[in-house]
Protein backbone atom coordinates (compact mmCIF):
# COMPACT_ATOMS: atom_id res chain seq x y z
CA UNK A 1 0.00 0.00 0.00
CA UNK A 2 1.21 3.28 -1.01
CA UNK A 3 1.64 5.89 1.65
CA UNK A 4 0.56 9.68 0.59
CA UNK A 5 -0.55 12.71 1.93
CA UNK A 6 -4.13 12.74 0.60
CA UNK A 7 -4.53 9.37 2.68
CA UNK A 8 -3.40 10.59 5.76
CA UNK A 9 -6.06 13.80 5.25
CA UNK A 10 -9.14 12.02 3.75
CA UNK A 11 -11.74 13.19 6.08
CA UNK A 12 -12.83 9.38 6.98
CA UNK A 13 -9.44 8.89 8.89
CA UNK A 14 -9.15 12.36 10.20
CA UNK A 15 -12.21 11.66 11.70
CA UNK A 16 -10.78 8.29 13.44
CA UNK A 17 -7.91 9.78 14.40
CA UNK A 18 -9.93 12.16 16.30
CA UNK A 19 -12.00 9.49 18.13
CA UNK A 20 -8.60 7.38 18.84
CA UNK A 21 -6.93 10.55 20.29
CA UNK A 22 -10.33 11.45 23.00
CA UNK A 23 -10.59 8.07 23.82
CA UNK A 24 -10.50 8.29 27.49
CA UNK A 25 -10.43 12.27 27.68
CA UNK A 26 -13.49 13.57 27.01
CA UNK A 27 -13.71 15.68 30.52
CA UNK A 28 -10.78 17.31 29.68
CA UNK A 29 -11.35 21.49 28.64
CA UNK A 30 -9.25 21.29 24.94
CA UNK A 31 -11.17 18.44 23.83
CA UNK A 32 -14.47 19.80 24.45
CA UNK A 33 -13.37 23.31 22.78
CA UNK A 34 -12.19 21.45 19.92
CA UNK A 35 -15.26 19.04 19.28
CA UNK A 36 -17.84 21.95 19.82
CA UNK A 37 -16.64 22.59 15.84
CA UNK A 38 -14.81 19.40 14.90
CA UNK A 39 -15.89 19.01 11.56
CA UNK A 40 -14.41 22.59 11.03
CA UNK A 41 -11.44 21.74 13.12
CA UNK A 42 -10.30 19.00 11.69
CA UNK A 43 -10.92 20.35 8.01
CA UNK A 44 -8.46 23.53 8.83
CA UNK A 45 -6.13 20.91 10.22
CA UNK A 46 -6.29 19.15 6.70
CA UNK A 47 -5.93 22.30 5.28
CA UNK A 48 -2.51 23.09 7.15
CA UNK A 49 -1.42 19.86 6.28
CA UNK A 50 -2.14 19.83 2.95
CA UNK A 51 -0.28 23.22 2.49
CA UNK A 52 2.28 22.24 4.43
CA UNK A 53 1.69 24.72 6.75
CA UNK A 54 1.46 22.77 9.78
CA UNK A 55 3.85 22.85 12.53
CA UNK A 56 3.15 21.61 16.20
CA UNK A 57 2.66 23.07 19.39
CA UNK A 58 5.25 22.78 21.87
CA UNK A 59 4.07 19.96 24.18
CA UNK A 60 3.66 20.16 27.86
CA UNK A 61 6.58 18.77 29.91
CA UNK A 62 5.90 17.17 33.28
CA UNK A 63 7.43 14.34 35.95
CA UNK A 64 6.15 10.76 36.69
CA UNK A 65 7.11 8.41 39.24
CA UNK A 66 7.60 4.73 37.78
CA UNK A 67 8.99 1.37 38.55
CA UNK A 68 7.47 1.50 41.98
CA UNK A 69 8.56 5.25 42.85
CA UNK A 70 12.29 4.14 42.12
CA UNK A 71 12.69 6.64 39.10
CA UNK A 72 11.07 9.11 37.35
CA UNK A 73 10.06 10.48 33.47
CA UNK A 74 9.41 13.44 31.58
CA UNK A 75 6.64 12.96 30.01
CA UNK A 76 6.15 15.32 26.88
CA UNK A 77 2.36 15.53 26.44
CA UNK A 78 1.35 17.06 23.07
CA UNK A 79 -1.72 19.09 22.53
CA UNK A 80 -5.02 17.80 21.23
CA UNK A 81 -4.43 19.20 17.81
CA UNK A 82 -1.16 17.35 17.59
CA UNK A 83 -2.69 14.12 18.52
CA UNK A 84 -5.32 13.88 16.26
CA UNK A 85 -2.70 14.36 13.61
CA UNK A 86 0.05 11.79 14.97
CA UNK A 87 -3.49 9.36 15.26
CA UNK A 88 -4.30 10.13 11.46
CA UNK A 89 -0.17 9.42 10.75
CA UNK A 90 -0.16 6.13 12.94
CA UNK A 91 -3.52 4.98 11.00
CA UNK A 92 -1.89 4.95 7.81
CA UNK A 93 1.54 4.30 8.39
CA UNK A 94 1.53 1.85 11.18
CA UNK A 95 -0.10 -1.61 8.93
CA UNK A 96 2.58 -0.89 6.08
CA UNK A 97 5.66 -1.10 9.08
CA UNK A 98 4.54 -3.67 11.01
CA UNK A 99 4.27 -6.04 8.19
CA UNK A 100 8.14 -5.77 8.37
CA UNK A 101 8.73 -6.27 11.80
CA UNK A 102 9.81 -9.70 13.18
CA UNK A 103 7.20 -12.01 14.83
CA UNK A 104 9.21 -11.38 18.39
CA UNK A 105 9.05 -7.47 18.38
CA UNK A 106 6.72 -6.56 21.23
CA UNK A 107 5.54 -3.60 22.62
CA UNK A 108 3.99 -0.79 21.10
CA UNK A 109 2.52 -3.59 18.70
CA UNK A 110 -1.67 -4.50 18.03
CA UNK A 111 -1.93 -7.49 20.04
CA UNK A 112 2.12 -7.54 20.91
CA UNK A 113 1.36 -7.08 24.42
CA UNK A 114 3.11 -8.33 27.93
CA UNK A 115 1.27 -11.48 28.52
CA UNK A 116 1.77 -12.94 24.68
CA UNK A 117 5.84 -11.86 25.38
CA UNK A 118 5.83 -14.30 28.67
CA UNK A 119 3.62 -16.02 26.80
CA UNK A 120 6.29 -16.29 24.25
CA UNK A 121 9.30 -16.13 26.62
CA UNK A 122 8.28 -19.49 28.40
CA UNK A 123 7.65 -21.08 25.49
CA UNK A 124 11.18 -20.91 24.34
CA UNK A 125 12.25 -21.79 28.13
CA UNK A 126 10.97 -24.87 27.44
CA UNK A 127 12.74 -25.56 24.39
CA UNK A 128 16.12 -25.98 26.25
CA UNK A 129 18.06 -27.94 29.09
CA UNK A 130 17.97 -25.60 32.06
CA UNK A 131 22.14 -25.67 31.80
CA UNK A 132 22.02 -23.60 28.88
CA UNK A 133 22.15 -19.89 29.11
CA UNK A 134 20.57 -16.84 27.96
CA UNK A 135 21.91 -13.23 27.30
CA UNK A 136 19.21 -10.20 28.42
CA UNK A 137 20.48 -6.81 27.79
CA UNK A 138 18.65 -3.18 28.35
CA UNK A 139 19.05 -0.14 26.37
CA UNK A 140 20.97 3.16 28.05
CA UNK A 141 17.32 5.84 28.30
CA UNK A 142 16.62 4.59 24.51
CA UNK A 143 14.13 7.21 23.67
CA UNK A 144 16.64 10.00 24.19
CA UNK A 145 19.22 8.65 21.93
CA UNK A 146 17.29 7.56 18.81
CA UNK A 147 18.86 9.90 15.89
CA UNK A 148 17.00 11.68 13.53
CA UNK A 149 19.05 10.82 10.50
CA UNK A 150 18.36 7.08 11.30
CA UNK A 151 14.72 7.36 11.50
CA UNK A 152 13.96 9.39 8.16
CA UNK A 153 16.48 7.37 6.45
CA UNK A 154 14.13 4.03 7.15
CA UNK A 155 11.36 6.17 6.78
CA UNK A 156 12.16 7.11 3.16
CA UNK A 157 12.41 3.53 2.54
CA UNK A 158 8.80 2.73 2.48
CA UNK A 159 7.47 6.10 2.17
CA UNK A 160 8.04 7.54 -1.17
CA UNK A 161 5.81 11.00 -0.86
CA UNK A 162 8.73 13.65 0.79
CA UNK A 163 5.49 15.53 1.59
CA UNK A 164 4.52 12.80 4.59
CA UNK A 165 8.30 11.86 5.72
CA UNK A 166 8.49 15.96 6.09
CA UNK A 167 5.36 15.89 8.22
CA UNK A 168 6.55 13.02 10.48
CA UNK A 169 9.52 14.41 11.16
CA UNK A 170 7.98 17.80 12.58
CA UNK A 171 7.53 15.42 15.85
CA UNK A 172 11.03 15.03 16.26
CA UNK A 173 11.15 17.95 17.58
CA UNK A 174 14.31 17.99 19.33
CA UNK A 175 17.04 20.98 17.75
CA UNK A 176 19.90 18.39 18.40
CA UNK A 177 18.96 15.89 16.04
CA UNK A 178 18.92 13.72 19.37
CA UNK A 179 15.75 12.01 20.96
CA UNK A 180 12.32 11.53 20.85
CA UNK A 181 9.14 13.22 23.08
CA UNK A 182 8.08 9.83 25.75
CA UNK A 183 4.38 10.43 25.45
CA UNK A 184 4.24 10.85 21.97
CA UNK A 185 2.18 8.33 20.14
CA UNK A 186 4.67 8.68 16.76
CA UNK A 187 7.92 7.97 19.13
CA UNK A 188 6.76 4.68 20.00
CA UNK A 189 6.11 3.68 16.25
CA UNK A 190 9.92 5.29 15.75
CA UNK A 191 11.20 2.83 18.44
CA UNK A 192 9.87 0.12 16.57
CA UNK A 193 11.18 1.47 13.18
CA UNK A 194 14.85 2.09 14.61
CA UNK A 195 15.56 -0.76 15.99
CA UNK A 196 14.19 -3.15 13.52
CA UNK A 197 17.82 -3.52 11.97
CA UNK A 198 18.80 -4.52 14.71
CA UNK A 199 16.49 -7.30 15.03
CA UNK A 200 16.64 -8.43 11.55
CA UNK A 201 20.55 -8.42 12.28
CA UNK A 202 20.42 -10.65 14.89
CA UNK A 203 17.95 -13.03 13.04
CA UNK A 204 19.41 -13.18 9.78
CA UNK A 205 23.30 -12.33 10.95
CA UNK A 206 23.75 -13.36 13.65
CA UNK A 207 21.24 -16.64 13.27
CA UNK A 208 19.88 -16.72 17.01
CA UNK A 209 16.49 -18.29 16.61
CA UNK A 210 14.99 -18.04 20.29
CA UNK A 211 15.09 -14.01 20.48
CA UNK A 212 12.63 -11.44 22.22
CA UNK A 213 12.38 -7.88 22.22
CA UNK A 214 9.93 -5.67 23.91
CA UNK A 215 10.48 -2.23 23.41
CA UNK A 216 14.39 -1.83 24.25
CA UNK A 217 14.72 -5.16 26.54
CA UNK A 218 16.21 -7.91 24.71
CA UNK A 219 16.88 -11.63 25.79
CA UNK A 220 18.11 -14.30 23.74
CA UNK A 221 17.75 -17.74 25.00
CA UNK A 222 19.39 -21.27 24.62
CA UNK A 223 23.11 -20.78 23.90
CA UNK A 224 25.97 -21.74 25.52
CA UNK A 225 28.29 -19.61 27.32
CA UNK A 226 30.60 -19.30 24.68
CA UNK A 227 28.12 -18.55 21.87
CA UNK A 228 26.33 -16.10 24.87
CA UNK A 229 30.00 -14.25 25.55
CA UNK A 230 31.12 -13.47 21.08
CA UNK A 231 27.07 -12.73 20.69
CA UNK A 232 27.49 -10.23 23.81
CA UNK A 233 30.17 -8.71 22.01
CA UNK A 234 28.71 -8.32 18.07
CA UNK A 235 25.63 -7.31 19.97
CA UNK A 236 27.48 -4.11 21.85
CA UNK A 237 29.96 -3.50 18.77
CA UNK A 238 26.58 -2.91 16.39
CA UNK A 239 24.44 -1.00 18.98
CA UNK A 240 27.29 1.33 19.39
CA UNK A 241 28.25 1.44 15.51
CA UNK A 242 25.28 1.75 13.69
CA UNK A 243 22.48 2.95 16.18
CA UNK A 244 25.01 5.03 18.59
CA UNK A 245 22.72 3.15 21.32
CA UNK A 246 24.77 1.74 24.90
CA UNK A 247 23.45 -0.44 27.64
CA UNK A 248 22.44 0.26 30.69
CA UNK A 249 22.61 -3.39 31.98
CA UNK A 250 22.86 -6.91 30.77
CA UNK A 251 22.59 -10.54 32.57
CA UNK A 252 24.22 -13.98 31.65
CA UNK A 253 22.51 -16.57 33.37
CA UNK A 254 21.37 -20.39 33.11
CA UNK A 255 17.99 -20.76 32.28
CA UNK A 256 17.01 -23.10 35.15
CA UNK A 257 17.96 -19.97 37.35
CA UNK A 258 14.79 -18.34 35.84
CA UNK A 259 14.36 -15.47 33.19
CA UNK A 260 13.04 -11.85 34.52
CA UNK A 261 11.70 -10.49 31.59
CA UNK A 262 8.23 -8.15 31.28
CA UNK A 263 7.72 -7.94 34.25
CA UNK A 264 7.47 -11.86 35.59
CA UNK A 265 10.04 -14.64 36.46
CA UNK A 266 9.86 -17.32 34.25
CA UNK A 267 10.66 -21.18 34.64
CA UNK A 268 9.69 -24.06 32.39
CA UNK A 269 7.08 -25.17 34.37
CA UNK A 270 5.66 -21.94 36.11
CA UNK A 271 5.28 -17.90 36.29
CA UNK A 272 5.84 -15.44 38.89
CA UNK A 273 5.24 -11.74 39.15
CA UNK A 274 8.49 -10.03 40.28
CA UNK A 275 9.22 -9.21 43.87
CA UNK A 276 9.02 -5.58 43.36
CA UNK A 277 5.09 -6.45 42.01
CA UNK A 278 4.94 -8.08 45.06
CA UNK A 279 6.03 -5.20 47.53
CA UNK A 280 3.72 -2.99 45.95
CA UNK A 281 0.56 -4.85 46.19
CA UNK A 282 1.02 -5.89 49.68
CA UNK A 283 1.65 -1.86 50.32
CA UNK A 284 -1.61 -1.28 48.18
CA UNK A 285 -3.20 -4.30 50.34
CA UNK A 286 -2.44 -2.15 53.47
CA UNK A 287 -3.46 0.87 52.05
CA UNK A 288 -6.73 0.32 50.25
CA UNK A 289 -5.95 1.32 46.91
CA UNK A 290 -7.95 -0.64 44.96
CA UNK A 291 -7.24 0.35 41.65
CA UNK A 292 -3.79 -0.67 42.61
CA UNK A 293 -4.50 -4.45 43.21
CA UNK A 294 -7.33 -4.29 40.20
CA UNK A 295 -3.53 -3.15 38.06
CA UNK A 296 -1.53 -6.01 39.54
CA UNK A 297 -4.09 -8.62 39.67
CA UNK A 298 -4.53 -8.37 35.91
CA UNK A 299 -1.14 -8.57 35.77
CA UNK A 300 -0.51 -12.06 37.62
CA UNK A 301 -3.49 -13.28 35.89
CA UNK A 302 -1.57 -16.23 34.09
CA UNK A 303 1.18 -16.66 36.75
CA UNK A 304 1.51 -19.31 39.83
CA UNK A 305 1.21 -15.75 42.02
CA UNK A 306 -2.59 -15.42 40.91
CA UNK A 307 -4.24 -17.30 43.63
CA UNK A 308 -2.00 -16.16 46.09
CA UNK A 309 -2.72 -12.60 45.74
CA UNK A 310 -6.36 -13.47 45.56
CA UNK A 311 -6.32 -15.56 48.87
CA UNK A 312 -4.42 -12.49 50.65
CA UNK A 313 -7.25 -9.90 49.29
CA UNK A 314 -9.51 -12.88 50.43
CA UNK A 315 -7.92 -12.49 54.11
CA UNK A 316 -8.16 -8.80 54.21
CA UNK A 317 -11.40 -7.08 52.46
CA UNK A 318 -14.72 -8.28 53.50
CA UNK A 319 -16.79 -10.61 50.97
CA UNK A 320 -19.67 -8.04 50.74
CA UNK A 321 -17.37 -4.94 49.72
CA UNK A 322 -15.14 -7.28 47.10
CA UNK A 323 -18.56 -6.66 44.61
CA UNK A 324 -17.75 -2.77 45.24
CA UNK A 325 -14.39 -2.46 44.51
CA UNK A 326 -13.69 -5.20 41.64
CA UNK A 327 -15.18 -6.15 38.84
CA UNK A 328 -15.48 -8.68 36.20
CA UNK A 329 -13.43 -11.21 35.88
CA UNK A 330 -11.15 -10.78 38.78
CA UNK A 331 -14.43 -10.31 41.07
CA UNK A 332 -15.92 -13.80 39.58
CA UNK A 333 -12.22 -15.31 40.44
CA UNK A 334 -11.93 -14.51 44.10
CA UNK A 335 -15.61 -15.44 44.88
CA UNK A 336 -14.65 -18.66 43.41
CA UNK A 337 -11.58 -18.84 45.87
CA UNK A 338 -13.59 -17.71 48.45
CA UNK A 339 -15.98 -20.53 48.18
CA UNK A 340 -13.50 -22.85 48.02
CA UNK A 341 -12.16 -21.69 51.43
CA UNK A 342 -13.52 -23.83 53.88
CA UNK A 343 -14.21 -21.44 55.98
CA UNK A 344 -16.69 -19.41 53.72
CA UNK A 345 -18.74 -22.05 52.55
CA UNK A 346 -21.64 -19.88 54.33
CA UNK A 347 -21.42 -17.47 51.29
CA UNK A 348 -21.94 -20.15 48.41
CA UNK A 349 -24.50 -18.22 47.99
CA UNK A 350 -23.48 -14.44 47.30
CA UNK A 351 -22.01 -16.71 44.16
CA UNK A 352 -25.46 -15.53 42.38
CA UNK A 353 -24.88 -11.71 42.70
CA UNK A 354 -22.37 -11.29 40.40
Amino acid sequence: MEITLEKIIDPDNMHDAFISARRGKRNKQSIFNFEVDVFTNLEKLSEEIREETYSPIKPRRFEISCTAGQKTRVIDAPSFRDSVVQHAIYNIIYPVFDRGFIFDSYGCRIGKGTHKCANRCQEYVRKHNGDKYYLQIDIRKFYHNIQHSKIKESLQRKIKDIRVVNLIMKFCFRESGVGLGIGFLLSQLFGLIYLDRFDHFVKRKLKIKHYLRYVDDMVFIGLSLKEVKVLYQAVLVYLREELCLTLSKWKISKIKKGVNFVGYRTWKSCRFIRKRTLNTFSRSLKKNKYKSLQSILAHAKYTTSYKYLCMRIIATIPIQSITKLFGGIIRYDLFLYYIQDRRAKRYHHLLSTI
